[in-house]
């Protein structure tokens, strides 16, 4: 890491094999672990904790201050995993008192000019494709998707291994296993060809259609919906992680199918 036109502030806890490219500034409050590439013009800012064997690519800023009118200068972090590929002109910012931090997990993407709020928390292998802007407070699920350009509403909820359409404007929680496309957003059916990928067999892969059969097509409110498929199909992680997504989502799921189709 002895990268003469590269400044690294002292305080930084940089770990083994770690490589800073040139006109690269590294504030106090660093840490970043072993393994990771820093990509050159990249600036990281106090708060900033990078797990190992990440590649930052050039122009990201990593762990400026929020953008929040509200912010009042308190410490806050910027948490990235390992394993993490964070490329061209990426922002991230730092938490606000709300929460302390802004967290992404492990084996993550996100591609260029994307932009992280303050306080979002992002699971394990999600990927967030070029351009989206994610607003303050938002939760990615683990291994979801998030198409090119689209725009994440603050507080909104994305759940585990969903898959949002390029140019979405996103203003509702987008459940579990679902794909999520037009205008407004809507449910367009299962991510079911992520879920083949990823494992999940046919015959699991069914109930989590007829859950959203049931939750979407079927003529249900939510409530009737929620009624009837804890009433009548078997429980499973599955099943109760759907139930519980839709009964604690504060802002409301996107809606179901309608004659756009």
């Amino acid at each position: 890491m002895n990268q003469p036109l590269a400044y690294v502030h002292p305080g930084a806890k940089i770990a083994k094999n770690v490589v800073i490219e040139p006109f690269t500034t590294i504030h106090n409050n660093v840490i970043i672990g072993d393994g990771t590439w820093i990509g050159s013009n990249v600036t990281i800012m106090e708060g900033a904790r990078i797990g190992k064997n990440c590649n930052i690519f050039p122009g990201a800023v990593i762990s400026a201050v929020p953008q929040d009118l509200k912010f009042g200068g308190e410490d806050s972090l910027a948490i990235i995993g390992d394993n993490c590929t964070i490329r061209e002109c990426v922002t991230i910012n730092r938490g606000t008192v709300a929460s302390g931090q802004t967290t992404l997990g492990d084996n993550c993407l996100v591609m260029a000019y994307a932009h992280i709020a303050h306080d979002c928390e992002i699971g394990n292998n999600a990927i967030i494709v070029n351009g989206v802007a994610l607003a303050g407070h938002v939760v990615v699920g683990n291994h979801a998707v998030i198409g090119g350009l689209a725009a994440i509403h603050q507080f909104i909820h994305i759940g585990d291994h969903a898959m949002i359409s390029g140019g979405s404007l996103v203003r509702k929680d987008v459940p579990p296993y679902t794909k999520a496309a037009k205008e407004p957003l809507s449910y367009v059916g299962i991510n079911s060809v992520g879920l083949r990928r990823r494992g999940f067999s046919t015959d699991k892969i069914r109930e989590i259609q007829e859950i959203y059969r049931i939750l979407y097509q079927k003529n249900y409110n939510t409530t009737q919906a929620l009624s009837i498929i804890e009433a009548e199909m078997e429980a499973t992680p599955e099943r109760d992680e759907i139930l519980d997504f839709i009964r604690n989502s504060s802002r409301g799921i996107m809606k179901g199918y309608s004659g756009n189709y």
